[in-house]
């Protein structure tokens, strides 16, 4: 079976526009996510799927130099431009990424995909698996992996505008349709916000960068918590910031 992870990105971004192509430590905030992403040994390949506007030109030339394929689709049927990708790129998994997250960890989603494959070879029914459903990991390292299958129904079937904007409601709003399963932690980190959607995330996630990052390496999500419980007065940076909804 082949892995495709996907990775949403464009330019347009309502709080901080530009996000994914502002510079962390010398690279951009794709290309870090490009290169974590690539780091996980069960992904057989990186696709970046973004948009058709001229806006999102940039970010398919970003791509292609940090070695991930492109795919480009409609800007607002989120749903559509993850299926034609899939597609295209003839996935039977896909693990959903963002990139507005520059702290995930590959480490992660190998757990999550020795997961899905061990789960799936005991013969039990999976089709969706993510560590978001019941939230223990910190808000940045989301993730989520299902079958094609899946996604493919979903496109077919979700008709509302949040569904297509956001890919996956339409799966785990179903569970009589779709066997979901969850993923969680052995400790609650879910107060932690480490995901790019404000100025503030920004300071944040840029100190924890200038703090650990080493050209041609990938720190841990260990070394990111070690880290803030060092310095505590990080995590006060953007814990007023407010997720946005859906």
């Amino acid at each position: 079976m082949k892995t495709v992870a996907i990775i949403q990105a464009r330019m347009g971004s309502t709080r901080l526009p530009g996000k994914v192509m502002k510079q962390l430590c010398g690279k951009t905030v794709l290309a870090h996510v490009i290169s974590r992403v690539q780091a996980c040994p069960l992904v057989d390949e990186v696709i970046v799927a973004t948009t058709t506007s001229p806006s999102d030109d940039v970010i398919i030339t970003e791509s292609k130099k940090c070695g991930a394929k492109c795919f480009r689709g409609s800007e607002e049927d989120v749903l559509e431009r993850y299926y034609l990708a899939a597609k295209e790129y003839k996935a039977d998994v896909v693990v959903r990424v963002t990139a507005d997250n520059p702290l995930v960890d590959p480490e992660v989603f190998s757990q999550m995909l020795e997961d899905f494959k061990s789960k799936t070879e005991c013969g039990l029914d999976i089709d969706y698996l993510s560590n978001s459903l019941n939230r223990s990991y910190p808000l940045g390292l989301d993730a989520e992996v299902f079958t094609f299958a899946s996604l493919e129904r979903t496109h077919r079937e979700a008709y509302k505008a949040y569904e297509r904007e956001h890919v996956t409601p339409y799966i785990y709003e179903h569970p009589e349709i779709f066997s979901l399963h969850g993923q969680t932690w052995d400790k609650d980190f879910s107060a932690y916000r480490w995901t790019l959607d404000s100025e503030e995330d920004w300071i944040l996630i840029s100190e924890i960068y200038t703090e650990l990052y080493k050209y041609g390496e990938i720190f841990t999500t260990d070394e990111v918590l070690a880290l803030l419980n060092e310095k505590p007065e990080l995590v006060k940076i953007n814990a007023h910031v407010k997720h946005k909804e859906m």
